[in-house]
């Protein structure tokens, strides 16, 4: 559970970068949530959590973010213009 929260506080808002057309984003230029911040948020409306976990390891595991959608981490063009610029997207692999 532990390295599931160290995943969590890695939150990364990488969306922002591939929605405006850069194809890479430095992680020093990465937005970041704390634990606490991302627990306060959850549930919010304007927050959209991706789990971007490959599909082998998203179903085999039975800890999942409740409201989290799985999209593939391969496939971020067919996915990225699904959701409003206007939200805040976290996205997790771990």
């Amino acid at each position: 559970m532990k390295r599931r929260v160290t995943a969590i506080l890695a939150v990364a808002f990488t969306w922002a970068a591939v929605g405006q057309g850069l194809t890479t984003a430095r992680a020093d230029d990465v937005p970041r949530m704390t634990k606490e911040e991302f627990r306060a948020r959850l549930g919010a409306p304007e927050l959209v959590i991706l789990d971007l976990r490959i599909g082998r390891d998203w179903r085999a595991s039975d800890l999942k973010i409740k409201g989290a959608v799985r999209e593939d981490p391969g496939d971020v063009a067919g996915w990225v213009e699904k959701y409003p610029k206007e939200k805040t997207i976290v996205t997790y692999c771990a």
